[in-house]
């Protein structure tokens, strides 16, 4: 399992996105899932909703492997070691690899500023940082990829290249 994280903003799910059609091109069987996407809901407890979440992700990740997906690239902020043991225990892989996308806080904003244009915009831009600081304490990575300035299908190659997924 290939766990691509980063801050609001750093460029999860559209490293996730072109690294699923690198791989898709290659012929290499996977499946991409944006975790952030299985959690969209309001129930009354927080707690609640991150266990729906990784139910959801439990059952997609069974109905692929039933059909003989092994590898699994999964787009998540990924806080404390606790959600990385869990998100090891849904997915029974050999080998869990995690990367961390790095941008600029100034960008990270910025993104978040232009692709977040509802009632919550100003918590999401001012979870850049604060998420950001989280992931830097935590140093759940295995490797770091920049994703600024650059094009997204050399960072999605080059983290998969890092995962040991491909050869360039």
């Amino acid at each position: 399992m290939l766990i691509i994280t980063g801050a609001m903003g750093a460029g999860e799910t559209a490293v996730l996105g072109e690294a699923s059609d690198i791989l898709a091109r290659r012929l290499i069987v996977h499946a991409a899932i944006d975790m952030d996407a299985l959690g969209l809901a309001h129930i009354p407890s927080a707690a609640l909703n991150d266990g729906v979440l990784y139910d959801n992700r439990r059952s997609i990740c069974g109905n692929y492997a039933a059909l003989g997906v092994q590898r699994f690239v999964v787009a998540r902020a990924i806080e404390d070691d606790a959600q990385l043991k869990l998100c090891r225990g849904i997915i029974p892989a050999a080998n869990t690899v995690v990367c961390r996308l790095a941008a600029t806080i100034k960008t990270m904003r910025r993104r978040v500023e232009m692709r977040e244009l509802g009632i919550r915009q100003p918590e999401y831009v001012a979870r850049v940082e604060e998420l950001n600081s989280i992931l830097d304490r935590a140093r759940l990575e295995d490797f770091t990829v920049a994703n600024e300035n650059r094009p997204l299908t050399d960072v999605a190659l080059e983290v998969l290249v890092k995962a040991g997924w491909i050869s360039v």
